[in-house]
């Protein structure tokens, strides 16, 4: 199996596995996966040949990190090494998912805690199963929890999902194993262009599906709080989002008796609009190779990444507007050679709006701002 220990400037486009301190590369066939909405970004890559020898250090549980060229890509464990022989030639698979595996798969520390802010939550979540940085992107005032009450079975990503949602927010990782918990930025600037106008078309494939089966006209929250000794409770509240593209009458009333404010019933309606038309509208792109490839624009040689916005323009479609890039999948096949494929979704309508679960919340003075935590250091 092919191994080196440095890269120099024609192994820019060039895959990577790391493990064991080496570099391995020339394979065969490989798949690596990243959707903003999958916890624990998958991989997986095979070889086959005669005379084929798998180090030892190459085995389910290793630490590894995948780089294309200089640029690092996940940071993860292997989770499965398969071995086949076959008429003389030996394949091997090696597969793996990023740090997020350890807390899809890991039942959350079991603990009851009063008057927690975010960063206590996150910290009490993940620190036991050895993550050891998190940033906090967001610079909007947090809610401080009047009572967390973790089951015992419930996984650490249901936990930390759940608290993340509570303040609008959601969590993800970044390439070098930094839990991130944030949110969609739509300000930033597209990537690139792409085109499948023939004048200067720059993908190898275009697929739209637009439906309306889950898209509603207007959607209705309706909420309740619960009487308490010191005043009865309320059951007329009501939030409603509409969604102009949908102009005859398709309505759709939902029950959820945890907002019992009429501001969470507008937040969570707004949220279910903004569900039902990401799954409505979905654009699958595939372009050559891994990085951006636009000169003069501002993704130019960057790799391909969840949460950049891209213009796709096709004048047969009618398209000339922005979308946002929920994943992506690098792969490589004997039949297809390198290549990265896209899933867009309209930009804008990922929305992580506040959901209330379970436990009573009120505002405190926690604002993020970014900061990279490194958990052996908070209290």
């Amino acid at each position: 199996m092919p191994m080196q220990n440095d890269f120099s400037a024609q192994d820019n486009e060039a895959l990577f596995l790391l493990v064991g301190g080496q570099a391995h590369a020339a394979w065969e066939a490989y798949t690596i996966d990243s959707d903003l909405l999958t916890p624990a970004d998958a991989w997986q890559f095979a070889v086959s040949g005669q005379g084929r020898t798998l180090p030892s250090y190459v085995m389910a549980g290793a630490d590894m990190q995948v780089r294309v060229g200089n640029d690092l890509v996940l940071t993860g464990r292997i989770d499965r090494v398969r071995r086949v022989l076959k008429k003389g030639v030996r394949t091997y698979q090696i597969s793996g998912r990023d740090n997020a595996a350890q807390l899809v798969d890991c039942s959350a520390p079991v603990f009851v805690r009063k008057m927690s802010t975010l960063k206590e939550i996150v910290t009490n979540i993940v620190r036991p199963l050895g993550i050891a940085k998190v940033r906090m992107q967001t610079t909007t005032e947090t809610t401080q929890r009047e009572k967390i009450n973790v089951e015992p079975g419930d996984t650490a990503w249901e936990v930390l999902r759940n608290a993340a949602e509570a303040e609008g927010l959601w969590p993800w990782f970044d390439p070098d194993g930094t839990l991130v918990i944030g949110g969609p930025d739509y300000t930033t600037p597209p990537v690139a262009v792409l085109s499948a106008n023939p004048d200067d078309c720059n993908i190898e494939s275009l697929e739209i599906d637009d439906d309306i089966v889950d898209r509603f006209s207007e959607i209705t929250v309706l909420g309740q709080t619960h009487a308490t000794k010191a005043e009865g409770g309320k059951h007329n509240l009501k939030g409603v989002a509409k969604d102009t593209g949908i102009t005859w009458s398709r309505p759709k009333i939902v029950v959820d008796h945890e907002t019992d404010t009429t501001e969470l019933c507008k937040d969570r309606a707004a949220k279910l609009m903004g569900d039902s038309r990401l799954r409505a509208f979905e654009m699958q792109i595939t372009v050559k190779g891994h990085r951006i490839n636009a000169p003069g624009q501002p993704g130019d040689g960057m790799l391909w990444q969840p949460g950049q916005r891209v213009r796709v323009v096709s004048d047969a479609d009618g398209i000339d507007a922005i979308y946002f890039l929920m994943a992506r999948k690098f792969q490589r096949s004997r039949g297809y050679g390198t290549s990265t494929d896209l899933t867009l979704k309209e930009d804008g309508v990922w929305i992580v709006e506040a959901h209330p679960h379970k436990g009573k919340h009120r505002k405190g003075k926690n604002a993020l701002t970014g900061e990279v935590i490194i958990l052996d250091d908070v209290k």
